[in-house]
């Protein structure tokens, strides 16, 4: 394990980035500048949380999403290796781009088929174990946004609840590939609704219209209700004022057009292989 750059080396982030969003940007400025050479390990956790001033989940948070974005791997034995940085471009969502509501749409054009179908498939094989998760899961979005969180892991558990109930497991691993992308869109989106009541109130309405749909085994309808939402949220996106995209918002969006899915299929490979240490 190599030791962490001192505080003179450390790339700054921008204020407005969330905790997660920091330490992600200063690690991947350290090994995209070669600070830590290929194959050397990160530093364990707890000397991280120490290192930035942050809890263990930001420092997995920010794990995670460089394992996304192909910089480092986690390997039995070794802990989390850095990885090359120049063969981290195996497959990307999308291509950089200065207009930030762009990544978003992309992201929201990729789930509009995949959740309409997912929603069809739904109604039509749920059994009633999985409808019981799809209710639930879409109480805790509300039960999340009245405490005052902005509910983006709920939102997302609730479309992985209907995924299950399709009964083809590739929904659900599609989704788990997609995640990281997916958990930046829903935050953008959401984020956004966030800011005016009604549009707020619309999307519950939506939501409820998928759930319904599935929980009356209403093919059509679910279908139809999943590919309304999609393209309601997108329309949402299309009219956000210029503002929205200074703060954090803008930074999830802007990561969606770097999006790496390469590595995170080569650890769903590794899955199979044994603990990671």
């Amino acid at each position: 394990m190599v030791k962490a750059p001192s505080n003179s080396q450390k790339e700054r982030a921008p204020a407005e980035m969330t905790l997660a969003d920091r330490v992600t940007h200063i690690l991947e400025s350290q090994i995209r500048s070669g600070a830590y050479p290929v194959n050397a390990r990160l530093p364990t956790e707890q000397f991280m949380t120490q290192e930035y001033g942050v809890s263990r989940t930001v420092v997995r948070e920010a794990i995670s999403r460089l394992k996304s974005e192909g910089l480092v791997e986690t390997r039995q034995g070794s802990g989390t290796v850095i990885l090359d940085p120049k063969t981290s471009e195996a497959f990307r969502l999308g291509l950089p781009d200065t207009n930030p509501a762009r990544g978003v749409l992309r992201i929201i054009e990729l789930r509009r088929g995949i959740e309409a179908e997912m929603a069809a498939l739904a109604a039509e094989r749920r059994s009633q174990a999985q409808m019981a998760d799809i209710n639930k899961a879409l109480a805790h979005i509300d039960r999340a946004v009245q405490k005052g969180g902005d509910g983006v892991a709920e939102d997302l558990a609730f479309h992985i609840a209907i995924s299950r109930a399709t009964g083809n497991p590739h929904y659900t691993e599609l989704l788990g590939l997609l995640t990281r992308a997916l958990h930046d869109a829903i935050r953008v989106t959401r984020g956004n609704e966030a800011q005016r009541t009604d549009l707020a109130d619309d999307v519950r309405a939506e939501h409820e219209s998928i759930r319904a749909a599935i929980e009356a085994r209403n093919v059509n309808e679910a279908r139809a209700a999943a590919f309304r939402h999609m393209e309601n949220t997108a329309r949402r996106i299309e009219t956000v004022d210029e503002s929205y995209w200074s703060g954090a918002s803008g930074a999830a969006a802007h990561r969606l057009a770097r999006a790496s899915l390469g590595a995170v299929v080569r650890e769903q490979k590794n899955i199979g292989r044994g603990p990671k240490s």
